[in-house]
């Protein structure tokens, strides 16, 4: 049973050491890069029935260990995997059903955002960097720094949203606030930001009055689903993938509501190469309800309204590296983490933050900025060299004549 179960996972280079000493090897001829020991044989059963739910729950209790890196071996286990499920094709439906996300309902929505963002400010300012930004940073090289490459996207977001002083913006889904307040500090525009979580609204508010930017910065803890109000610029960042794909048509009436004519949008996104699902124990026991979308499955928001796409960038191994510096960081606070929960807690995101390194390697998971305006809209900058011009302490806003229509005679 249990060389059945390897084969339906493409049959990965590993050896599988059980309980009694036996150890079984692949049997397609592959040389082995690393071991799995199956510590109790009540672990067998559950690992055989639903090995991606079950796995997470068995290795954060100790009785599955990993001899070796732990992000070598979920990137060989994805990689196996994935070649499998092309050979196979399409999906059974029964694992589909089993692995369904939770609702994203209104009713279940704040629920599912408290089981992951509301574990506590403290836990989370132990490994996320100092402006505390949980989503995907921007290397402009490879050897920045994390604080270096989140302030680097947040720039990276305010350029494709071509902000000018006295524009007004919403952000849905706005995190501890980081984005928000840099928003109106570099920017010199008005925010309002909406977030479900009780946690990260506190915090910040606390940072925007502590800041002296309360006045132009405006945190509302209510669901993305009652926005109101007139804006110039809509704002998503890691928001998209708890929404659902059933409530994207609701997202894109929203968006449509409150957008000027002449307003312009960016959602940032974990997302899949086609459609799928998130991995199951991840979606169970860490992200309750997330859903990352395929970029046709994110259309569903945008082509409705006629909404134009003018940017999609892929930033999948900005943000492996974005993670790498996470888990360093996690597992220099481990200790103190461990005494705020216990073991099985810090396996268990240990787990997590190795298996998204994995999943953004191999391409189980990418990350999508998507930038976007009214169809009929020509106030759009005729290169993309206002995204990359050097950025002046100072003078972070974007200069006006890249953001202007390009002249009808300009010549050429």
């Amino acid at each position: 049973m249990l060389r059945y179960l390897l084969a339906g996972l493409g049959d990965p280079p590993l050896h599988v050491a059980l309980w009694n000493g036996e150890r079984l090897s692949p049997q397609n001829g592959a040389v082995p890069a690393m071991q799995v020991h199956i510590r109790e044989g009540r672990a067998l059963w559950p690992l055989l029935f639903d090995p991606w739910l079950y796995f997470g729950d068995l290795y954060a209790r100790g009785d599955v260990e990993v001899e070796g890196d732990l992000v070598e071996f979920l990137a060989c286990v994805y990689r196996a995997s994935a070649a499998a499920r092309q050979r196979r094709g399409r999906a059974s439906f029964f694992g589909w059903w089993l692995h369904r996300p939770r609702s994203t309902s209104l009713g279940r929505a704040r629920d599912n955002i408290h089981a992951h963002y509301d574990l506590g400010n403290d836990f989370y300012r132990l490994w996320l960097d100092r402006e505390m930004v949980y989503t995907c940073a921007y290397f402009p090289h490879p050897q920045a720094g994390l604080e270096e490459a989140q302030a680097a996207k947040m720039h990276h977001v305010c350029r494709k949203l071509r902000l000018r002083p006295g524009d007004s913006v919403v952000e849905a889904g706005c995190g501890w606030g980081s984005l928000a307040l840099f928003m109106a500090r570099h920017y010199g525009v008005r925010v309002r930001a909406y977030n479900i979580s009780r946690e990260q609204i506190a915090w910040a508010r606390a940072r925007a009055r502590d800041e002296g930017l309360a006045d132009r910065v405006e945190f509302v803890e209510d669901d993305y689903r009652n926005i109101s109000g007139s804006y110039d610029a809509f704002v998503s960042v890691g928001m998209l993938e708890h929404v659902g794909i059933r409530y994207y048509p609701a997202l894109g009436d929203v968006i449509d509501r409150v957008l000027r004519d002449n307003g312009r949008g960016l959602i940032h996104t974990i997302g899949r190469a086609k459609p799928g699902q998130m991995n199951a124990w991840i979606e169970r026991r860490i992200f309750p309800g997330a859903c990352p979308p395929s970029l046709d499955q994110m259309m569903g928001i945008l082509e409705p309204h006629r909404f134009a796409v003018l940017d999609v960038e892929n930033l999948r191994l900005h943000y492996a590296r974005t993670i790498e510096h996470w888990l360093a960081r996690f597992d220099a606070a481990a200790g103190e983490i461990r005494h705020m929960f216990d073991d099985n807690f810090v396996r268990s995101w240990r787990l997590y933050l190795c298996g998204s390194i994995a999943a953004f390697l191999t391409g189980e998971l990418q990350l999508f900025q998507v930038a976007f305006n009214r169809a009929g809209d020509n106030e759009v900058p005729w290169t993309r060299e206002h995204l990359y011009a050097r950025i002046v302490p100072g003078e972070a806003t974007m200069p006006e004549q890249q953001a202007a229509r390009p002249a009808a005679n300009s010549g050429d």
